[in-house]
């Protein structure tokens, strides 16, 4: 039974070490941005990325969460001559465009945790300690990414909300976009901005 009970606090420990956690550190909301306030017809999803691929998962994964307007991926809409603000707004407006929603990696922190070591098996009998096995400590580099989200409206010309995510150890991109996109879900229902 206690053999049992260790494998499973184990094996518990092992999932939480290997998956990306995925957290709001913080958020901020116009207070004219109130549920039904703004609804968006037509949005812009631009992601800040290091490089173009993770750009295009990332506005890919974006649209494919926006259900209540018509959203469109920066890649497929902006071109490279696009560099004018004043431009690109006139076009924006042109196209009927009402909402924009940007993401960036803001920040990337760089940590040294120390992971301790593990013994299994293994009794103390009247000479000392025989059998088990395990394995020493060790420390590990861990690496924090900070994902800035920020929701305009184009008709009010303002930021309407904005929420910094935090992904400690992502593996993998994919899951860490759905995780961020499913944390700012989660965050915008329980301010009561958006319908579950």
């Amino acid at each position: 039974m206690k053999t049992g009970r260790i494998l499973l606090l184990i094996f518990t420990c092992y999932l939480t070490s290997c998956g990306p956690s995925t957290k709001i550190e913080k958020t901020w909301a116009d207070p004219s941005f109130t549920k039904g306030s703004v609804n968006f017809h037509k949005v812009l999803v631009i992601a800040q990325m290091p490089d173009e691929s993770t750009r295009r998962i990332a506005e890919d994964k974006m649209v494919a969460q926006i259900k209540t307007a018509t959203a469109v991926q920066s890649y497929t809409y902006l071109q490279p001559s696009d560099t004018v603000r004043g431009v690109v707004d006139d076009k924006l407006k042109k196209d009927s465009f009402d909402g924009l929603v940007v993401m960036r990696l803001s920040n990337v922190d760089k940590s040294t945790s120390y992971v301790p070591g593990t013994t299994y098996g293994g009794w103390y009998g009247r000479y000392g300690y025989y059998g088990g096995y395990g394995s020493s400590g060790y420390y590990q580099e861990d690496k924090t990414y900070y994902v800035e989200t920020s929701f305009y409206s184009l008709e009010q010309n303002k930021l309407l909300w904005s929420a910094t995510t935090s992904s400690l150890n992502p593996s993998k991109l994919d899951k860490t976009m759905d995780g961020v996109i499913s944390t700012l879900k989660e965050e915008l229902v329980r301010q009561g901005l958006v319908k579950p």
